[in-house]
């Protein structure tokens, strides 16, 4: 017999009111499925025949157990989505799955492909960019009956007093004044090889033979006349190429490179890094140079750095004290450049670099790495690695310019063919 009322039995609804029933008629209350229904107690007799009927277990809140397939919908008190509970999420739930934890492994890898990729495009671009700023002028097979060459790099380094590109302005401001063409300022060899580099001045009025030489433009050959006259005129003569088979005539050593800087970008670099710390020997005041600096350390400027560079009047050994305060500064100024500070600083370094590149002029085969190379070592003499002296002189010539010392020349060129530590003194 069914406990519900008539015409009400699980899903079979037929003739009933309510929501679904096509009955005109309310189907009778439903009787909760915990009260029996039975014959009412006779009197005297306790209800349900006098004892307390079972009552259902309430495992789920409705009167069911587990496993019977009945669901209250009952909530728990389970936050939606949280272990155990009905939500998503939940265990057994068609839901989403929990958010899995990061991959750091992955990402630290992708990472750092992506840090190495954008720093070689950056290094590769930068090459590119610095290699074609170079000014390839120079060409050194144009020079003729060259000695055989040794172990090690030298690179010969001029200083020029070009003003090319400088308005008026400027030149009035660095006192370059505005003679026309272009002569040296300074000389400089700087051998490196396997040992401690070394940098050898040249004093602009070094006494020197002009050899046989091929004219760098017409091509013609001009034969040796024993024509003796200061070494600067080699290359007010005929360019860089002269210069170089002057040179290399006269000391039997074997130039690999040629690097020439102008008065312009000489002060464009030095400002560029942000100025040149120099320990500055004695006060100096130069109304040619326009130098006015006193005694002490002291930062100097584009302007100033110039001035002191090309100081000489001021000097009591005049050319020859000159060409001490360049290396000096030289190497300083190399020292500055190759800094982290100037290195890992993009604001300072891409300046520096194009302040240098715009005005360099060297020889056809100069690539970037002997530029960073040449540097390198200018940073190593300056740092008490290598040595800086001058072409050791005899005295004056005959005709007033500075002597070589003939048998200590000789033997300073034996030690740097053979990249040998050098022993000869400029003194």
């Amino acid at each position: 017999m069914n406990d519900w009322p008539e015409g009400f039995s699980g899903d079979n609804r037929g003739g009933r009111f309510g929501r679904g029933s096509s009955s005109a008629q309310p189907e009778s209350a439903r009787v909760m499925r915990q009260v029996r229904r039975g014959p009412a107690a006779s009197p005297g007799q306790a209800p349900y025949g006098g004892g307390v009927p079972p009552q259902p277990s309430y495992v789920d809140g409705g009167g069911h157990g587990p496993g019977d397939g009945y669901d209250s919908g009952y909530n728990t008190g389970q936050v939606y989505g949280s272990p155990g509970g009905r939500g998503p999420g939940g265990p057994g739930d068609g839901g989403y799955a929990p958010r899995p934890a990061p991959d750091w492994r992955r990402r630290i890898k992708v990472t750092a492909i992506t840090v190495v990729t954008l720093l070689v495009v950056t290094s590769v671009g930068t090459y590119f960019w610095a290699d074609s700023k170079l000014n390839r002028e120079v060409d050194l097979s144009k020079v003729i009956d060259r000695p055989e060459a040794g172990e090690g790099t030298n690179y010969l380094i001029v200083g020029s007093d070009s003003r090319k590109g400088m308005s008026a302005e400027e030149k009035k401001k660095l006192h370059t004044g505005s003679a026309e063409g272009k002569r040296t300022d300074s000389m400089m060899i700087l051998h490196t090889g396997g040992g401690a580099p070394t940098l050898i001045s040249l004093p602009r009025d070094s006494n020197v033979t002009i050899p046989s030489f091929k004219g760098s433009d017409s091509g013609k050959l001009y034969p040796a006349t024993g024509r003796q006259t200061k070494l600067n005129a080699a290359y007010a003569e005929d360019g860089p190429e002269l210069l170089v088979r002057t040179v290399e005539a006269n000391t039997g050593l074997h130039i690999d490179h040629y690097v020439e800087i102008g008065f312009a970008g000489f002060a464009n670099i030095v400002d560029a890094v942000g100025g040149v710390e120099m320990d500055i020997p004695q006060d100096i005041k130069d109304t040619k140079s326009g130098a006015d600096l006193k005694k002490g350390k002291q930062t100097l400027n584009g302007e100033q750095a110039l001035a002191f560079v090309r100081t000489r009047y001021a000097l009591r050994g005049s050319d020859l004290d000159r060409t001490k305060n360049q290396q000096k500064f030289l190497s300083a100024l190399a020292n500055q450049v190759a800094t982290p500070g100037t290195v890992l600083n993009p604001f300072k370094l891409y300046p520096t670099m194009s302040a240098g590149l715009d005005t360099l002029v060297v020889d056809k085969d100069m690539g970037l790495f002997d530029l960073a190379s040449m540097f390198w070592a200018m940073k190593g003499v300056s740092g008490g690695d290598g040595k800086s002296m001058n072409m050791p002189i005899a005295g004056n010539a005959p005709n007033g310019n500075l002597q070589w010392n003939t048998a200590k020349v000789k033997q300073l060129v034996n030690e740097l063919k053979n990249d040998e530590q050098v022993t000869v003194s400029g003194n």
